[in-house]
């Protein structure tokens, strides 16, 4: 009689942080092996770009990663302008940070409510849901869409802020900081989200470097990694904030990580709509953008998503379509080199769990 069976998670499961497909095999309720099968959804990103003009590509890469759209939007314009030695307005790098750290925000709000409601929860799950709207709302009044927004390119952002909407802003981050007490009365300081995340699926700073960690998967072994810092953009220079870490390394260290990054993305927005510029131009003037003949070259830009280093490295042959396109995103190490080695010894009501705790995206696979 065999002492194991396979065990098949997903693409539809909602222990499955999106689209995608878990291969488990068990012995009782324990893992003995996992295996990451993607391919769901929408595929050849990346060729697809490269068939397709510069411009018409900002209507494509939103989809790489449908939580937090903007950071693709930012990583291939700042692509695009190194490839032109295009320097943008000092008011778009600061309106470029305040749309970047909202994507970010209401990125963590879905994985926090994904999270919560992996461990039981689900009342944390219906709040993160509708806070989440509360930005969506403004990025729809900000871009014309709620989730697609296509608004920052090349040259700086589409448009200007429209009028009152830095006061609306500074209303969300005072609704936040506010709701956060609530999050962390429900769920962080909950003893059974401690109970059932502490000690399980420890890394240590020495795989966390071995296996290509990034984002809060490192900060969590207590590596203050962060492009922000590191290679900074935007007006991100121009701001103050610490890198949070802790040493834990474990699925309740990577939530707290992020925990603390919605409080440093709240205190960045604060920031940069009090430091902007309050006149000035948010484009560059560029041709005709869909006469944009890039010169020959390439080049490598990276941001920080809520999920880590997220970059496209680009070459071009001079053309008015990008000659290769490849997009590094944080999902495909925390996928295929990590999460397939922490399941394994697992418990199988554990996998939901600590799948969500390194956050991965299937688009940035299905690339």
């Amino acid at each position: 009689m065999s002492k194991s069976y396979e065990l098949f998670i997903g693409p539809n499961h909602p222990g499955i942080p999106g689209n995608f497909s878990l291969h488990l095999e068990l012995e009782g309720d324990t893992i003995v092996s996992a295996k990451g099968d993607p391919g769901y959804l929408h595929r050849a990103f990346e060729k697809g770009m490269e068939n397709r003009l510069y411009i018409q590509n900002l209507a494509l890469i939103p989809r790489i990663c449908v939580p937090e759209p903007d950071i693709n939007e930012a990583a291939y314009s700042m692509a695009v302008e190194d490839l032109m030695g295009v320097e943008i307005p000092e008011r778009a790098k600061y309106i470029r940070t305040i749309v970047l750290e909202m994507a970010r925000t209401t990125a963590y709000l879905l994985w926090m409510g994904g999270y919560a409601a992996s461990l039981g929860l689900y009342t944390l799950s219906q709040w993160a849901t509708g806070d989440r709207d509360y930005a969506i709302d403004m990025f729809a009044e900000l871009t014309g869409a709620r989730v697609y927004h296509m608004y920052i390119w090349p040259g700086g952002v589409r448009r200007d802020l429209p009028e009152g909407w830095e006061d609306e802003v500074l209303n969300y981050v005072k609704y936040m900081r506010e709701k956060l007490i609530d999050y962390d009365n429900l769920f962080f300081k909950n003893a059974m989200f401690a109970h059932r995340a502490k000690g399980v699926a420890k890394i240590t700073q020495e795989q966390a470097l071995e296996w290509g960690a990034t984002g809060p998967v490192l900060k969590a072994t207590g590596i203050a990694q962060d492009v922000r810092k590191d290679d900074p953009y935007a007006a991100y220079p121009e701001l103050d904030f610490d890198v949070p870490t802790l040493s834990e390394g474990d699925s309740w260290a990577r939530a707290i990580v992020r925990r603390l990054e919605i409080e440093n993305s709240l205190s960045l927005i604060e920031q940069a709509v009090k430091k902007m510029p309050k006149k000035g131009p948010v484009w560059t003037k560029m041709p005709n953008p869909f006469k944009w003949y890039v010169p020959a070259g390439e080049t490598y830009a990276k941001v920080e998503s809520s999920r880590g280093e997220h970059g496209f490295y680009m070459v071009s042959d001079g053309t008015g379509k990008p000659y290769r396109v490849s997009v590094r995103g944080a999902s495909m190490p925390h996928m295929f080199t990590i999460a397939e080695k922490l399941l394994v010894g697992a418990r199988l009501a554990d996998a939901s769990h600590i799948l969500l705790s390194l956050d991965i995206c299937p688009p940035e696979i299905d690339r």
